[in-house]
């Protein structure tokens, strides 16, 4: 849009009415349906004394001043998950929530600064509950939308199938030709080399996560969700700092992702529960954050101490207005939003 038609002049906005309508019923449907399921539908806190831990998310902060004048330095949650798993610890079993989030650094045609997340959680279910959820959420949103095709761009995918499962080690063979699990951090410079015999540009100094990450962006993420949705799972563990490992298999964690259409639009884990290796795993992702982007965020012992007495749980985030986005067959997430952020 452009600067003389702002989002909320007329034409504008009526341009976007018909997603907006769409995505209220889209939510209404998916909110009966986790009352119905008999989960608690919660509300946390944005203000939060860290963000998050993961390296490549960035956030924003702000000063919270007391009557007394003493400051302290919060940030926006790039994620309600800390706070929900504070209420699993409490004693809640099953929970959602439809949360305001902030990211800095993303803002594209599939990313907002602000948006939605929608995140719930189940205490003493394992994490293919979550993938059975996602299939019915998915159905949810293509009944409230009257829809029976979930588009973006060229992409379109039947929502009423059954994800095909495919474990990160399937999908690098079928499509990137990489042997993943012969190539994890221990084996020096074999995912580099790798890489770079399937034409895959490179850094000198990326990392081994620089590394797997491009191979899944560019030969990965873009053949899933096709015709029908993919759940992808069972990620190395070293790409996987809040999910624990894999019982049968500790070279992978109990982390999938669920893909329509070449999006990601959800992020799901069994969810570590031991507060000794979470802290060495956040502190790990801070250093890396310090090489990447010269400054760390706090970690939260308040979480910590939470996680010490949370039950084994599942947990997952979809972001909803991408959701939104495919439901209605918009073209960018801001024709989901009622008014995006300014600038």
């Amino acid at each position: 849009m452009s600067a003389a038609s702002p989002a909320w002049s007329r034409h504008v906005y009526a341009d976007r009415r018909p997603f907006l309508k769409i995505r209220n019923r889209v939510q209404a449907h998916l909110r009966d349906w986790f009352n119905g399921q008999d989960f608690m539908e919660v509300e946390t806190p944005i203000l939060q004394v860290s963000p998050g831990n993961e390296a490549h998310l960035s956030a924003f902060s702000t000063l919270l001043i007391q009557p007394d004048g003493q400051r302290t330095l919060l940030y926006l949650h790039t994620s309600p998950e800390f706070a929900c798993k504070k209420l699993l610890a409490a004693g809640e079993p099953r929970l959602f929530t439809f949360a305001r989030c902030f990211r800095n650094r993303e803002r594209t045609g599939r990313h907002h600064p602000e948006f939605t997340m929608l995140e719930w959680y189940r205490a003493r279910e394992t994490y293919e509950t979550l993938m059975a959820d996602c299939a019915a959420l998915l159905r949810q949103a293509a009944e409230a939308a009257e829809t029976t095709r979930f588009s973006y761009g060229s992409a379109s995918c039947d929502p009423f199938l059954p994800p095909e499962r495919l474990t990160l080690a399937e999908a690098f063979t079928r499509y990137a030709g990489i042997d993943l699990l012969a190539n994890l951090p221990e084996a020096a410079g074999g995912l580099h080399a790798a890489a770079h015999d399937q034409g895959i540009r490179l850094a000198a100094d990326d990392s081994w996560s620089d590394v797997f990450s491009r191979i899944v962006t560019e030969k990965v993420e873009p053949n899933l969700g096709h015709g029908r949705p993919t759940i992808l799972c069972e990620y190395p563990a070293e790409e996987a700092a809040l999910a624990r490992r894999k019982s049968a298999d500790p070279r992978v964690a109990e982390r999938f992702e669920l893909y329509v259409c070449g999006l990601e639009l959800a992020n799901g884990f069994g969810e570590l529960t031991d507060a000794a290796e979470q802290r060495r795993r956040f502190e790990e992702e801070e250093r890396v954050r310090q090489r990447v982007y010269g400054e760390t965020y706090p970690i939260d012992d308040d979480f910590l101490a939470a996680l010490a007495q949370m039950p084994d749980a599942s947990g997952i985030a979809l972001g909803f207005d991408r959701l939104a986005m495919l439901a209605a067959g918009a073209r960018r997430i801001e024709d989901v939003l009622f008014l995006p952020v300014a600038g």
